[in-house]
């Protein structure tokens, strides 16, 4: 069968790229054309358009980018129509991938959604929008299912990928961890700013305001390949600190302690089990708009408290995200054993909830059995 699959950032790129390969396992004959990045490719996908070139963060980035947006939505809709797939398979990314769900149902294609877009924050009237563009929605928080039944819609809970990814983890122990990165033996704080030049800006030099303050320790960022090391040192200057690319996870298991920038990266971290506060700060025109579409919906930002639906982890937004409270949750978390004995406990609860390994081929299985319904 021919795949045509969207991912516009870096997380639908990690989970895309296992969903393709537990896709060959099952379909011999599969070929995938994608937007998306290099792990995608990796797994033999044809890769259309990169993720770095469709990531715009906020209500205002997007409108001062909105002419690029358009014109990326025009050429997605023609590959589409000349590739003729046997179906779209859409990855998160909700304010591209649902203009083009409603044009590959207006044409006739099959179409899939694999990791649900957070309407359960944002406007749950769209459920209405889904049930009419979207064939089967493959949801991977635990909540979703619940809450796509209260709106009668039908969706595949199959367990979040990213369990499946941490389990493939291979990593080097401490001593060669350091010497391969021209590190210190010092124990490691890990910095997380983000995959995106926006977030970097805003969230790196806030964490790097701390530095000082914790002289027994190393502090390394984690660096993404998309962005030059040149724009990671613009913002460093002269701080003692390190940058590691495309080697996340390995960071995790090597550090005592995180400051990461709401989004996936926050249930990575916790995955790890790695103590962590919750860093955000949008540009104050993106927050309030958020703030007012949102309203009383929700009660957190972090993935982790939301799953866990109490608050587990620290979240320091806007204003609140300053140098006196960084430090006061990053002792809490390095110093304060009660706290952290209750945070790790809360960790291996939420890994529960998650629903065990498995969620790429799960979600696999079903989408080639539906497929094969289909065509029955």
């Amino acid at each position: 069968m021919k795949y045509y699959i969207i991912a516009g950032e870096a997380s639908g790129d990690l989970h895309a790229s296992n969903l393709i390969k537990e896709i060959n396992l099952l379909d011999k004959k599969a070929q995938f054309r994608c937007w998306g990045g290099n792990l995608m490719q990796s797994q033999g996908a044809e890769i259309v358009k990169h993720y770095k070139d469709l990531a715009f963060m906020g209500f205002i980035e997007v409108l001062m980018n909105v002419r690029t947006i358009f014109k990326n939505i025009k050429f997605c809709k023609q590959d589409i129509t000349e590739y003729k797939p046997d179906v779209v398979i859409l990855v998160d990314y909700p304010g591209f991938n649902f203009k083009i769900a409603k044009f590959c149902k207006q044409i006739g294609l099959k179409v899939f959604y694999y990791i649900s877009p957070q309407l359960w924050a944002w406007k749950q009237s769209r459920v209405k929008k889904i049930k009419k563009i979207v064939d089967n929605m493959f949801v991977i928080l635990p909540f979703e299912e619940k809450f796509y039944k209260s709106h009668n819609y039908k969706v595949d809970f199959v367990g979040h990928p990213l369990l499946d990814a941490i389990e493939n983890v291979k990593f080097n122990d401490f001593e060669f961890f350091v010497k391969e990165n021209n590190l210190n033996d010092k124990p490691i704080i890990a910095l997380i700013p983000g995959s995106r030049k926006q977030e970097i800006i805003r969230m790196l030099s806030k964490m790097l305001s701390i530095i000082p303050y914790y002289k027994d320790y190393q502090f390394v960022i984690a660096g993404v390949s998309s962005v030059p090391i040149e724009f990671y040192k613009h913002i460093i200057k002269d701080l003692d600190t390190k940058i590691i690319f495309n080697n996340t996870y390995e960071l995790f298991i090597h550090s005592k302690a995180a400051l990461v920038t709401s989004g996936t990266a926050t249930l990575e971290t916790a995955l790890f089990e790695v103590p962590e506060v919750v860093c955000y700060k949008s540009l104050l025109v993106s927050y309030l708009l958020a703030k007012f579409f949102v309203g009383s919906k929700i009660k957190y930002i972090s993935l982790v408290n939301l799953i866990m639906d109490k608050q587990v982890v620290t979240e320091l937004i806007q204003k609140n995200l300053n140098t006196k409270n960084l430090k006061k949750e990053l002792d809490k978390i390095i110093y304060d054993k009660e706290h952290k004995k209750i945070l790790l406990n809360d960790y291996k609860e939420l890994k529960k909830k998650l629903g065990g390994k498995g969620a790429s081929a799960q979600t696999a299985k079903l989408m080639i059995e539906y497929l094969q319904k289909e065509n029955v």
